[in-house]
C-alpha cells in the first residue's frame, strides 16, 4: 500500500544493472510472450517492468506490464480469477487479498524452494506470509516492516541530551518502549522552536489503521498465544476492544497530539516529507522514510537519518486470562505493516514454467537487491542479502546510516514475537469499520474503548455474514496456525 504514496525520483539507474545475461536465451523462452499485473507504477510496476527487461536478454522471452489504478486492481484480478480466463500469467498483489486468490493460484515450483537463494529470504516471508495451508504460493517481492527514524543530530546534541536527563530523569536514546517514544516526542515539540515531536499516518483512508496496529501490536500480540492479535483463534471472536487495543489507541491518540498541526491529514506520503523536511524529531513508518530522507535532493537532514526497530513494551494483554503479563526486558514486537507484495502464478495460465521463471529472476538476490536501493521501484528489503550488502547501501546512506537502517530492517523481520498483518476475506471491510471509529477518536468524539468496542461489534457482524467457520479457517491459515 505504501508503495504509492511518495514523490517520483528517478529509475533508469537500475535497469543498466537489472540482470546480465548468463548465457544466450538460458532457460530458452524464445517466443513466449507472459503478461503480468499490478497497480499503475512506478510503484511495483516499474520493479516488474526492469526486470522484463533483465528477463529477457537472459531468456528471450517477453513480459508485457499490464497496470490497473489501485481501486481497480482487485476487481480486475479477482474477476479475471474466479472466471477462469488467462488473461494474466503472473499477478503482483496485495497479501489482504491472498485468502480469495489462493484457491485459483499455482503451487511454486520445488526446484525454486531450495538452495541458498531460497533460504536468503527472511523466515517470516518464506514460512508465514509466502504461505497458505501449507503450500507456497506466492513470491514476496517487497518487504514491508514498519520501523522507527529519529533525527541523529537532535540526539546528539549534548544540550539536548542535557535538558532530556534533567526533564525526564533518563538519557535521551533511541526508545525502546513507547512510553519512552512519547516523552522524546513530548521534549523536542516543547524545546525546538519549528520542530514536532513525530509524524506517523492519521488521515482516514491514508493507512491510518497500520500505525495505529504498530502501536497496539506491542500489547496484544503474546509470544504465548500466537494469532490472537486481531481474533480469538478459537472462536473468531474479536480481540480489538481489549485492553491491550485501548492502550494502543491511547498512545496513538497522544501521538497525533504531538505532530505537526496538520497532521489529522497525514498518509505516509506526509510523515515522509515531515521527516525529510527536518520537520519532526522522529516518525515511524516503512522503510522508505529512510531512504528518502537520505536524498541531499529530496531532503534537509540528508546525513543524519537513524534507524531502529519499533519501540514495543515490557507488558502484554493475555486474552485467555484476562490480565497483563509482564516481562523482564522489552517484548521486540515489530509489525509487518501490509505484508509487503507478492507475486503467483494463476492456475488458469499456459505458460506456468515460463511465468514462475520470470517471478524467481526478479526476486533473486542480484536483481532485487538492486531495486530495493533505487528510488521509484517501491521494493524495500525482504531478503537477508537485502540488509548485508553494504557496498550497495552505501550509494545512499553513510557508513553509520546504512548500518542502522540495514540493522533495523533485518532485526524487525527476524524477531521472535513479529506480529503479522491481518490477512483475512473483506479485509477492507474490517479496516473500513475501524477507520471510521479512529478518525472519531481522534478528534475527540468518543473515548477509545467507546471506539474500539463499536469496531468489536462491527467485526463480530461481519465475521458473521461472512460466515464464522470460513472467516476462523482463513485466519488460522493467515497466522499460520493448523486448521481446527
Amino acid at each position: 500500500m505504501k508503495n504509492m504514496l511518495f514523490g517520483s525520483v528517478a529509475i533508469a539507474a537500475l535497469s543498466l544493472t537489472a540482470g546480465t545475461a548468463a548465457a544466450a536465451c538460458s532457460p530458452d523462452f524464445s517466443g513466449v510472450k507472459i503478461t503480468a499485473t499490478t497497480q499503475t507504477g512506478p510503484y511495483i510496476a516499474s520493479a516488474l517492468q526492469i526486470a522484463a527487461e533483465g528477463w529477457k536478454k537472459q531468456t528471450c522471452g517477453e513480459v508485457e506490464v499490464i497496470e490497473f489504478p489501485w481501486s481497480e486492481l482487485y476487481p480486475k484480478a479477482v474477476t479475471s480469477l474466479t472466471s477462469g480466463d488467462d488473461a494474466f500469467d503472473v499477478l503482483a498483489f496485495a497479501p489482504a487479498w491472498a485468502p480469495d486468490f489462493t484457491p485459483y493460484l499455482t503451487e511454486m515450483p520445488a526446484s525454486i524452494q531450495e538452495g541458498e537463494n531460497w533460504k536468503d529470504i527472511a523466515p517470516v516471508y518464506r514460512e508465514a506470509l509466502m504461505v497458505w495451508n501449507g503450500k507456497i504460493l506466492s513470491q514476496t517481492m517487497d518487504g514491508d516492516v514498519h520501523t522507527y527514524t529519529y533525527r541523529i543530530d537532535l540526539f546528539e546534541d549534548e544540550a539536548h541530551k542535557a535538558g532530556f536527563k534533567k526533564a525526564y530523569g533518563y538519557d535521551l536514546a533511541v526508545p525502546k518502549s513507547w512510553d519512552q517514544y512519547l516523552d522524546i516526542a513530548e521534549y523536542f515539540q516543547n524545546n525546538v522552536e519549528g520542530v514536532w515531536g513525530t509524524a506517523e499516518a492519521f488521515r482516514r483512508g491514508g493507512q491510518q489503521f497500520w500505525f495505529f496496529f504498530s502501536h497496539a501490536a506491542a500489547y496484544t500480540n503474546h509470544p504465548d498465544n500466537p494469532g490472537s492479535m486481531f481474533f480469538d483463534p478459537e472462536t473468531m471472536d474479536a480481540q480489538i476492544n481489549n485492553p491491550g487495543w485501548v492502550r494502543g489507541l491511547e498512545e496513538y491518540i497522544r501521538a497525533s497530539k504531538l505532530a505537526p498541526p496538520a497532521a489529522l491529514n497525514f498518509s505516509f506520503g506526509e510523515v515522509n516529507a515531515a521527516f525529510a523536511g527536518g520537520q519532526v524529531a522522529q516518525s515511524i513508518g516503512w522503510g522508505d522514510t529512510g531512504v528518502i530522507a537520505a536524498d541531499p535532493k529530496q531532503s534537509v537532514v540528508a546525513g543524519n537519518v537513524g534507524s531502529a526497530v519499533l519501540p514495543s513494551a515490557k507488558e502484554v494483554w493475555n486474552h485467555k486470562t484476562g490480565q497483563w503479563d509482564k516481562f523482564d526486558e522489552i517484548l521486540n514486537t515489530p509489525f509487518m505493516a501490509f505484508g509487503g507484495w507478492q507475486a503467483a502464478v494463476p492456475k488458469t495460465s499456459d505458460k506456468q514454467e515460463a511465468a514462475w521463471n520470470f517471478i524467481e529472476y526478479l526476486s533473486s538476490p542480484e536483481v532485487s537487491g538492486q531495486a530495493a536501493v533505487t528510488g521509484g521501484t517501491g521494493v524495500n528489503p525482504y531478503r537477508i542479502s537485502h540488509t548485508t550488502n553494504m557496498e550497495r547501501w552505501s550509494t545512499i546512506f553513510s557508513e553509520r546510516e546504512a548500518k542502522e537502517y540495514l540493522g533495523a530492517q533485518q532485526d524487525s523481520v527476524t524477531a521472535d514475537n513479529v506480529a503479522l498483518d491481518m490477512r483475512l476475506p473483506g479485509y477492507f471491510s474490517y479496516t473500513e469499520i475501524l477507520e471510521i471509529e479512529l478518525s472519531k477518536a481522534l478528534a475527540g468524539d468518543v473515548t477509545p474503548q467507546e471506539a474500539l468496542d463499536t469496531v468489536a461489534e462491527g467485526w463480530n457482524k461481519l465475521t458473521d455474514e461472512f460466515d464464522r467457520d470460513n472467516q476462523l479457517a482463513a485466519y488460522r491459515s493467515s497466522m499460520g496456525l493448523p486448521s481446527k
